[in-house]
C-alpha cells in the first residue's frame, strides 16, 4: 500500500485544508500524522512538547509517519517538522510528495503566531518561523516531486493546480 499523495510543508502552508479537499476531489480518505501522534499519545502536541520535549515528540512522529506511509492509500499530510528526520526523508523517496510552500509574511499571517504551535513559541515567534523556513526549505525540496507556492492562492485553487500537476506527471513542476 502507498498513499496516493503525501503533503509536506511548513506551518500555515495549508497541508490539512488542501489535503482534505484533495482527498474529497480524488475520492479517497485524508489522514494527518499530527492527529495520529495526538491519538497515539493521548494528548495534544503542545502537551507532548511541554511534558516530554521535542525529541520525544519527533520519535512519536517518525513512528506515525512510517505507519501511515505503510498503510494509508489516500492523501496523507505530514507534520511540518517530519522532514527533519533522515529516516522519514528516506521513506518518502518511495512515495509521491507534494510540497506546499508559504513565505515568511504569509506564514506568519496564517499561523497568527498566537496559536499553540510549539515550534513557533518563544519570545520572537516571527524569528522562529524564519529560522524554521531556513532549516527546512531544503529538506522539503529534497523530498518533493511537486511544489506549489500557496501564498496568493485559495485552497481550491491550490487543489486545481495540484490536480493538473500530478495528473500530467510533471514532477518538479516547480513553484506554482
Amino acid at each position: 500500500m502507498s498513499p496516493r499523495l503525501v503533503i509536506v510543508g511548513p506551518p500555515g502552508a495549508g497541508k490539512t485544508v488542501t489535503g482534505r479537499l484533495l482527498a474529497e476531489r480524488l475520492g479517497g480518505r485524508f489522514r494527518d500524522t499530527d492527529a495520529d501522534v495526538e491519538h497515539r499519545a493521548g494528548r495534544p502536541i503542545p502537551e507532548i512538547f511541554t511534558e516530554q520535549g521535542e525529541a520525544a515528540f519527533r520519535a512519536l512522529e517518525e513512528e506515525a509517519v512510517a505507519e501511515a506511509l505503510a498503510e494509508h492509500t489516500g492523501v496523507l499530510a505530514l507534520g511540518g517538522g517530519a522532514v527533519v528526520s533522515a529516516a522519514t526523508r528516506q521513506r518518502l523517496a518511495e512515495h509521491p510528495v507534494l510540497f506546499l510552500s508559504v513565505g515568511l509574511s504569509e506564514g506568519v499571517r496564517r499561523t497568527g503566531l498566537s496559536t499553540p504551535r510549539p515550534v513557533l513559541a518563544g519570545v520572537n515567534p516571527r524569528a522562529n518561523f524564519q529560522a524554521l523556513l531556513r532549516e527546512r526549505l531544503p529538506l522539503y525540496r529534497e523530498v518533493a516531486d511537486w511544489e506549489v507556492d500557496t501564498d496568493r492562492l485559495e485552497p481550491t485553487a491550490v487543489v486545481e493546480r495540484v490536480i493538473r500537476m500530478t495528473h500530467t506527471g510533471s514532477p518538479g513542476a516547480g513553484p506554482g
